[in-house]
């Protein structure tokens, strides 16, 4: 049978089209590769699970949320690894973004309060006058540093917020005295603590001690992409989404220990077993399944509407923020 010129060449061109979106690269930015809040994604990676997808996945490192999110939304990247709480403000600033798989049910964050300080601060109502430290302006440590604030009677224009990053420039900042206080998360935690650097003021490492101090769960770290392109990647999203409903399941069936020996030893940040240790003290954070709590969203909108100028007087459509689509099918 003769098969037309134009019906030949349509055929090849759609075939030719199918794997060059097979072999696609998809690009997922962290907030914070060596961060723990983060680990699902440099273990999913360890384990070999992004492999087995079958997909070009490219992890990259950006030490501030926001600054992940901008590259999102440019198109330089298709997902980011960061606070589920983006996808409330954006859509507020209209622009449809979801999250497709929940990491954690708690922000794992902890303010830290300085040596040199600490008898200055004793509870967020001190923030006053103070200079405290977040890993970047329009971060969710930004917005959750606001919340405690503002609970406690303390207006945004009474305290500064400086960017300071986290790990090593974040205890140079506090070391320093470019910050009094400052919202942080392991391993920077164990580090300063256990030099006895800084003591723990407020805990958002468990679920309990989150619903203490934000009046509910407040769901966290998250993988969230662009809602055009989840409708339009669907096969890819759940490949990546199973991947990491995985690594959760690892990470709820073993041991700090044996997850610290899948990491690159950089991530002990020099320190192994007070890597473990904080590890094993903090990963209830983790959700087992992916799935998003069921009060989560709406604790997160309580707390944006608080403070956040762009969240304050609009109506969010909470179901558009996330999604469980995906990790309900996953094997």
């Amino acid at each position: 049978m003769n098969v037309p010129y134009k019906t030949l060449a349509a055929i090849t061109f759609a075939l030719l089209a199918g794997q060059a979106s097979a072999a696609e690269k998809i690009t997922i930015m962290v907030g914070g590769m060596e961060k723990q809040i983060y680990l699902p994604a440099k273990l999913a990676e360890q384990l070999g699970y992004l492999k087995e997808t079958g997909l070009d996945i490219e992890l990259l490192s950006e030490p501030a949320g926001v600054n992940a999110e901008t590259e999102m939304l440019s198109g330089a990247a298709q997902g980011v690894v960061g606070f589920y709480d983006h996808t409330i403000d954006l859509q507020a600033r209209g622009k449809m973004v979801e999250s497709v798989v929940q990491f954690s049910q708690a922000p794992g964050e902890v303010i830290l309060v300085s040596k040199a300080a600490s008898a200055r601060i004793k509870s967020p109502a001190d923030f006053k006058g103070k200079t405290l430290g977040v890993t970047g302006l329009g971060s969710s440590t930004n917005f959750l540093t606001q919340y405690l604030a503002a609970r406690a009677g303390v207006k945004y224009s009474e305290f500064t917020t400086l960017p300071v990053g986290a790990g090593s420039t974040f205890i140079a900042a506090m070391g320093q005295g470019k910050i009094d206080a400052g919202m942080t998360t392991e391993p920077t935690i164990a580090r300063l603590v256990s030099t006895n650097a800084a003591s723990v003021l407020v805990d958002l490492r468990s679920l309990k001690s989150t619903v203490a101090a934000l009046g509910g769960p407040y769901p966290a770290a998250s993988l969230y992409m662009q809602t055009s392109w989840v409708n339009s990647h669907k096969e890819q999203v759940q490949k990546i989404v199973t991947a990491f409903v995985k690594t959760l399941r690892y990470i709820n069936t073993h041991s700090a220990k044996e997850i610290a020996e899948k990491l690159p030893p950089e991530y002990y940040a020099g320190n192994k077993q007070l890597y473990i240790d904080a590890l094993e003290s903090g990963k209830q954070m983790f959700t087992p399944d992916g799935v998003m709590p069921a009060e989560g969203p709406a604790t997160v909108l309580k707390v944006l509407a608080t403070f956040d100028k762009a969240v304050e007087g609009k109506t969010i459509n909470l179901s558009s923020t996330y999604t469980t689509e995906f990790v309900k099918a996953a094997k």
